[in-house]
């Protein structure tokens, strides 16, 4: 292996430009199935939510060989989200292969990892995908990308990027939208020559190894995984590791592992430009670095962006606590967010100040950053209330002006509705950047607070009846925008404990939407529905028909409901006020009131909301 060349390369792009369906192709004809092997559609999604949601979520490594040469595949999220796992492992490529689809042309996120890409001067492949689309514009989405390399300073030999044309899911690569191919060894052609050989100099050097990534083998512990940048690592040797913090200590690498195919294999020794995955450091941490005793070295911290949300992770003080959850105490949420930290490096915990809550606040980059946690920590076991996210604003450190983060919104629209959306967009303080028409569907595109979107995700999907496409992406940060109008509605408290009935809940339904069907366990201050007013109403969702002994026509016919409304985790969290909590459950979702009786919410009814500073 010491003599075998070694490439290693990213593929990056927005959400749904088909990254895991490229690394599928990859896979196969790179020999690293069997010929008569099933293998799933997207085989590198293998975590419980990526499957569910259709998104990756995790960077994950394969490798396969071309020609005698091993390419080590990093497959990596497009969701801007999930954009920490992207930084982090920028460093162990030597190239990336941006994926741009054919129609829809660079979306907000490509800008982002493109970005990163090009800070490292990394040199990109440039592949147009999905060219088999009706309403394809290659060539136009070809000039976009040279437009996007120019905002982004890209350097001169940057921008002489290789372009190839493709379909992914038919595992089709070719060199110009003229010549056809049948598969994707344009592609491997394009990676070989675009990456020369590691330089085999370095690896006479002593040793110098990054981690970048994090996993857990219930067998053997803690596992570090990164790029070897220079030397040899060999199993059972013991290193020194320079930590984040400037500290070294001492460590014996137990067993020394690398990718073939999907799978790690132990090897006992290394060499310069392999990404390995070594055990034996209990505490090993990434961004660390691995050196050679007597020549400590410690390569340069990877940074990862801010947080820019927040979430309080509460102990589960409702009625119902305890009877489903096997993990309910703070101590519990701690170990376990305290474990999350370890591979989460866009994860920040912080206790929280107020004595009379026992709970952390947990700082993310977005909503579905945070909700994929607590998804998990609900399948664990955990029970736990979510109070409503905010966002983190700044101070400028010379002004000492309150900043607060901005999101760029590209959305999609059919013409009918664009004027509904553009007055929402205006009411939350977005301020128009472009608009673009074709007579059927509008493209605008926002500058917007963070804040002023949540929640405005299940309007936006309502408000075009499921046709509209929004995508969002970081825009740094602006001065604090001043008040932004919340939900609208107010919504119907249980004042009572007990079983829904039917007959109260269809009285109920005449006074706006129910959150909760028949015969459902409420308890009082659980918010059974959302009232047609912009006030809040206290109701009885568990009274019964008064029952006689005289029966009159037309008044004992079945009650006929309307069907509630079932919120997902996502919807739940973006619905809540900053008095509410989302209780979280291995089985139940339910929202509730922070204050559950009557008595209480009057005795808090004037306090306001306080701002991050």
């Amino acid at each position: 292996m010491s003599n075998q060349k070694i490439i290693n390369i990213a593929v990056i792009a927005h959400v749904d430009a088909g990254k895991s369906t490229l690394v599928d192709a990859l896979l196969q004809q790179g020999g690293a199935f069997r010929d008569n092997q099933e293998v799933a559609a997207q085989i590198m999604d293998s975590n419980d939510q990526e499957r569910e949601r259709g998104i990756t979520i995790y960077s994950k490594n394969c490798s396969i060989e071309y020609k005698g040469i091993k390419i080590n595949i990093v497959d990596t999220p497009g969701h801007a989200d999930f954009s920490s796992e992207v930084e982090r492992i920028m460093k162990t490529v030597d190239t990336v292969i941006l994926l741009v689809d054919s129609s829809e042309g660079p979306m907000p996120q490509t800008r982002f990892v493109l970005s990163k890409a090009l800070e490292l001067k990394l040199k990109p492949i440039l592949m147009i995908n999905k060219i088999d689309k009706k309403d394809q514009r290659a060539e136009e989405v070809l000039d976009e990308v040279l437009e996007l390399f120019m905002e982004l300073d890209a350097n001169d030999d940057q921008m002489n990027f290789p372009t190839v044309y493709g379909i992914a899911k038919n595992g089709i690569a070719q060199f110009t939208m003229e010549n056809p191919s049948e598969d994707l060894t344009p592609l491997f052609e394009t990676i070989v020559t675009q990456v020369g050989s590691y330089p085999t100099e370095l690896a006479d050097n002593t040793t110098r190894m990054q981690v970048s990534t994090l996993a857990y083998d219930s067998f053997i512990g803690r596992l570090g995984i990164g790029r070897i940048f220079e030397g040899k690592l060999k199993e059972g040797q013991t290193v020194a590791i320079s930590r984040n913090d400037g500290s070294v200590k001492q460590g014996k690498i137990t067993k020394l592992m690398v990718y073939r195919g999907l799978n790690r294999i132990a090897v006992s020794e290394a060499v310069a430009g392999e990404i390995v995955t070594i055990s034996g450091i209990e505490d090993i941490s990434i961004g660390d670095t691995i050196c050679d005793l007597n020549d400590v070295r410690p390569m340069e911290a990877i940074t990862i962006e801010e947080p820019t949300m927040s979430m309080n992770f509460l102990v589960n003080t409702s009625p119902f606590a305890g009877k489903v959850g096997k993990f309910v105490t703070s101590r519990n949420i701690r170990e376990r967010l305290e474990k999350e930290l370890e591979v989460n490096v866009g994860l920040k915990v912080e206790p929280l100040e107020s004595s009379s809550v026992e709970g952390f606040k947990v700082l993310g980059r977005g909503e579905l950053h945070l909700s994929v946690l607590i998804e998990s920590m609900r399948r664990e076991g955990f029970e736990l209330a979510i109070s409503k996210p905010e966002v983190i604003l700044h101070k400028d450190p010379v002004t000492g002006e309150v900043l607060e983060p901005m999101e760029k919104v590209t959305i999609n629209v059919p013409s009918e509705y664009a004027g509904t959306i553009i007055n929402k967009l205006n009411q939350r303080k977005g301020l128009m950047i472009d608009m673009d028409s074709d007579g059927v569907r509008d493209k605008v595109t926002y500058n917007i607070p963070l804040r002023a979107l949540i929640g405005f995700r299940s309007e936006f999907t309502n408000d075009t009846h499921g046709e509209g496409i929004m995508v969002r992406s970081a825009n740094g940060f602006e001065p604090y925008k001043g008040e932004i109008e919340s939900r609208q509605n107010g919504v119907m408290i249980s004042m009572a404990n007990g079983k829904t009935l039917a007959y109260a809940l269809g009285n109920l339904e005449e006074r706006g939407i129910l959150f909760v069907a028949p015969q459902t366990e409420v308890y009082e201050g659980m918010i059974v529905g959302q009232h047609s007013r912009d006030n809040d109403l206290d109701v009885n969702p568990t009274t019964g028909k008064k029952l006689t002994n005289t029966r009159s026509s037309g008044t004992d016919d079945s009650v006929k409901l309307t069907p509630y409304r079932k919120m997902t985790l996502e919807e739940a969290l973006e619905y809540i006020e900053w008095d509410e909590l989302v209780e979280v459950t291995p089985v139940d979702l339910r929202l509730r009131k922070k204050w559950l009786t009557l008595v209480e919410r009057k005795q808090h009814r004037n306090d306001q909301k306080k701002v991050i500073s």
